[in-house]
């Protein structure tokens, strides 16, 4: 009998190359565009409770500041790698960072279940992630489907598992194709900072 693994979710995560020089810049602007974002502050008052977002207000900073392009040019590299792996055809264009925004989630926030729509990749660079911080938590995206399963074995393998979790390391950058629902739990440490992006095909 042969068992075959079949349609993967594949998720790429590695440290991006200079992090240690464009982290102390890029966290400088990210606490003062809380500071400064009076719209953002308003919409993460409704929508990201207890943190700050600038998914709703400043959410192309890549267009907006050279620190943050210099972060776009850091991961272009990683978004290329990460398709070939995905083995995706981008014959007559290449992908482009479509959007780019902050996230810093005191202790108690946590970000709910989503997805990011109109994207091709998705993924977060990580600055600051305290002993314990909040991880990246996934989704098998057949879930939904699975009504009569059974639970899986408490020492089941992580690609066989129906929530796996990627922690979050300063320096690094976690990538994933955009229809794939994910979430941040509740944050039981101190400040997490980090900037998400959306990279587009379309």
């Amino acid at each position: 009998m042969t068992v075959e693994r079949l349609f993967a979710t594949l998720i790429y995560s590695r440290r991006v190359a200079g992090a240690g020089r464009l982290g102390p810049p890029l966290l400088r602007e990210c606490r003062q565009l809380r500071l400064d974002d009076a719209a953002g502050r308003r919409w993460s008052a409704k929508s990201y409770p207890g943190g700050y977002t600038s998914y709703g207000s400043v959410c192309r900073m890549h267009r907006l500041s050279p620190t943050f392009a210099a972060l776009e040019r850091a991961i272009d590299p990683h978004v290329v790698a990460f398709a070939r792996a995905l083995e995706l055809d981008l014959t007559g264009r290449a992908l482009a960072m479509t959007d780019c925004w902050v996230n810093i989630m005191p202790r108690g926030t946590a970000h709910g279940l989503h997805l990011h729509p109109l994207a091709t990749i998705s993924g977060t660079f990580y600055l600051k992630t305290p002993r314990g911080c909040a991880a990246l938590k996934l989704e098998d995206p057949r879930l939904e489907r699975m009504m009569a399963a059974p639970p899986r074995r408490p020492g089941a393998s992580r690609a066989n598992r129906p929530w796996v979790q990627i922690a979050a390391a300063a320096g690094s950058v976690v990538l994933f194709e955009s229809w794939l629902r994910h979430e941040v739990p509740a944050n039981p440490a101190g400040e997490r900072i980090s900037i998400s992006f959306n990279y587009g095909w379309f």
